[in-house]
């Protein structure tokens, strides 16, 4: 009997692949050959994932487009006001220019202070930790330091699932055909799986959870159902199986298939 490593890892190597990243904000990150960038980008295409992804995926190009040709460049030379006229009238879901523009100002405090995202998450960090979480929660609080972000950026120190913010970091820490990797310090074992509503669809398909509610402690036990499958890199198969329900000619049905035949 095939046991279900071996059918993720088919899985995996069917759709972890670029060529199923489109419509993905991942795909952002592909532009960026310079990880101060990469980061940048990441983030902010990350904290913007949320909704339709064609509206997503629109949003995402516009406020990159304003940013070119470097993010870095663009938050390190611009002032409050010159960001406040480039994205006069923004409206993105709950997001207004007021949040946009507070949510820049606050990555580029970050720039100024620790000179990457990336610094900033490792004072806060420590190899020790069996999870991100205390990285992300120093993360959070320097970004969201003047408190007018909205919800552009989950509060780790609440319920949340923080399913963008994690979604980011495995964007920056695993390295394969999809994730374009960059933060070498952080070791995919302390990542945490970015729950959607497909990975807890996946998550209670597996028998990893019962919970019903999307959020941080549904987050941690689908992780640790994964952790004893591949303990290394507990987020490796997030990718392809999220495809399912995601891809117009993937559905979960079809993943039943696979895991269950």
């Amino acid at each position: 009997m095939i046991c279900l490593k071996d059918k993720l890892e088919h899985i995996y190597s069917l759709y972890n692949k670029r060529e199923y990243v489109d419509p993905d904000p991942l795909l952002f990150l592909y532009n960026y050959s310079e990880k101060k960038d990469r980061e940048i980008a990441g983030f902010i295409a990350a904290c913007l994932a949320y909704g339709r992804v064609e509206l997503i995926m629109e949003t995402v190009g516009h406020i990159l487009g304003k940013l070119e040709p470097t993010p870095f460049g663009y938050l390190m030379s611009r002032t409050k006001k010159d960001m406040a006229n480039d994205f006069k009238g923004f409206r993105y879901r709950f997001a207004s220019d007021d949040h946009l523009i507070s949510f820049l100002w606050g990555i580029r405090g970050v720039l100024k202070r620790f000179s990457s995202l990336e610094n900033c998450f490792y004072a806060g960090w420590a190899s020790e930790d069996e999870t991100i979480l205390p990285g992300l929660v120093f993360l959070f609080n320097q970004v969201n330091a003047n408190k007018k972000i909205g919800h552009l950026l989950a509060d780790p120190q609440k319920k949340s699932a923080c399913k963008r913010s994690l979604l980011f970091l495995r964007w920056m820490v695993r390295q394969d055909q999809v994730d374009p990797g960059g933060w070498e310090k952080i070791r995919p074992s302390q990542l945490i799986v970015p729950l959607d509503t497909h990975m807890h669809k996946t998550g209670l398909m597996l028998s990893f959870t019962k919970r019903k509610n999307s959020d941080m402690k549904t987050a941690l036990e689908i992780t640790k159902g994964f952790k004893k499958i591949l303990r290394e890199d507990p987020v490796k198969y997030d990718f392809c199986l999220t495809r399912f329900g995601i891809k117009r000619d993937l559905n979960m049905d079809d993943l039943q298939k696979f895991i269950y035949t």
